[in-house]
């Protein structure tokens, strides 16, 4: 049995940390929000109150944060680093720059501890299942050390390479035709609904025609629904899109169809919806063309 730090226990590493104990494993827990501790507990992992308490003599440390920033923030300055065992690994899950990724893997290496850039894709779904595809980069060593554990999260390891920042720069590639698959999405309902088609009959048929994808069967439903289940909300695609532009100014390379998915997410949250499911980006074109949800 291994002794896993647990950090961020939303939608997606609640699952996560009760697949881990499922496996017999040894999950402390943390998170800001009190009812996820709770549903932590219930699930019978050990409830703490900091980073640092759950990281205390840990063999290793899941990061299942919303962005670098949080993840230095548990590491560094709530003292998370500095409390685990001796050789024990970190593996950073949370969609990051991969300067980030590269910046806290030389710190971590600098302490002592191993260290695995490993970003995951397959939304609540995967989790819930342990079906999450995994993107991880780091040295032979620190990935070793991270793989069982990471097996119990995805059926889909991919090992991107030996250098940090890898698998984040395959996450934030990932990120993009996510961002524009939804918008998509929402534009052709938008059309749908100003033509007056039944918006249910369309999915239908969209989702098994040449036309159908992943996204639009899983968020194409919630687009439908006035208040769906949050699963990932509509900030979390302005902060990752802004991540897919940021990487294209630095490469250099155009992408004009990021940079307009972007824009209608940057609308949906500046109208009040940031903490909406991300399926809502359909409320931008709701607006702009004077419609509403159908029923």
């Amino acid at each position: 049995m291994t002794t896993i730090a647990f950090v961020g226990l939303g939608a997606m590493g609640l699952p996560m940390a009760d697949n881990l104990l499922k496996r017999q494993h040894q999950v402390r827990g943390f998170d800001f929000k009190p009812e996820a501790l709770a549903a932590h507990g219930a699930n019978g992992g050990t409830v703490t109150t900091s980073a640092r308490e759950a990281a205390n003599g840990a063999d290793a440390l899941v990061l299942m944060v919303v962005n670098g920033a949080q993840a230095k923030s548990a590491l560094f300055d709530a003292g998370a680093l500095e409390a685990l065992n001796p050789g024990a690994v970190i593996m950073l899950m949370a969609t990051c720059s991969a300067a980030d990724a590269m910046a806290i893997g030389a710190a971590i290496h600098k302490a002592g501890r191993k260290f695995v850039d490993c970003p995951v894709s397959g939304g609540v779904v995967g989790a819930r299942a342990g079906l999450l595809t995994i993107m991880a980069a780091g040295p032979d060593a620190d990935f070793a050390a991270a793989e069982p554990i990471l097996q119990v999260f995805g059926d889909k390891v991919f090992r991107i390479g030996d250098q940090w920042g890898q698998g984040s720069t395959v996450k934030t590639i990932n990120q993009l035709l996510c961002g524009v698959h939804i918008v998509a999405a929402a534009e052709a309902f938008a059309l749908a609904e100003k033509a007056g088609v039944d918006t249910a009959l369309m999915l239908k048929i969209l989702g098994n025609s040449a036309a159908g994808s992943w996204m639009l069967n899983n968020r194409g439903p919630r687009m439908l629904e006035a208040e769906p289940e949050i699963t990932s909300a509509v900030d979390i695609f302005v902060k990752d899109l802004s991540l897919v532009l940021d990487a294209g100014r630095a490469e250099k390379v155009a992408l004009p169809l990021s940079a307009a998915a972007h824009q209608m997410f940057l609308a949906t949250s500046g109208a009040g919806h940031g903490a909406a499911d991300d399926s809502q980006v359909i409320r931008a074109y709701r607006a702009l063309n004077g419609t509403k949800l159908q029923g």
